[in-house]
């Protein structure tokens, strides 16, 4: 499973979302979860944002924590391929890479240019919500 951005930002904004609970089933061993180097910069970047620094108020090395620790469960990939499906949002094209180069089952996203492919070279795209439905089924 490759986790988009937003949910890696879901996970560390509300620790009892959907999106905490895929990284702590993955910390757990139940589920495979795939990142690249390019998903953890994007996280990096993206948890900087003003917005997301005051909403979560820890400071730079409680990311930093959150990102070893989702290194440290992942598998990481090279991050040597290059996709260039989505054009209305090219950041999300690292997704799509990281879940290729990855053998991935399955990419779980709330961003709607992913969500709106459906699936993508066999792999197919869900909200967690619905992850976790097939998980507990």
């Amino acid at each position: 499973m490759v986790l988009d951005t937003n949910q890696y930002a879901s996970a560390l904004l509300k620790p009892e979302s959907n999106s905490a609970r895929l990284i702590a089933l993955a910390a757990e061993g139940h589920i495979t979860l795939i990142i690249s180097q390019d998903i953890l910069a994007e996280i990096r970047r993206v948890l900087a944002y003003p917005k997301l620094q005051k909403l979560h108020g820890g400071p730079e090395e409680e990311i930093e924590q959150f990102i070893r620790k989702t290194e440290k469960i992942a598998i990481v990939t090279p991050g040597e391929l290059a996709i260039d499906v989505i054009t209305a949002d090219c950041s999300d094209n690292i997704i799509l890479a990281c879940a290729v180069e990855g053998n991935a089952d399955c990419i779980v996203s709330g961003d709607h240019h992913l969500k709106d492919l459906g699936a993508f070279q066999g792999i197919d795209i869900l909200d967690a919500a619905a992850f976790l439905e097939i998980l507990e089924t």
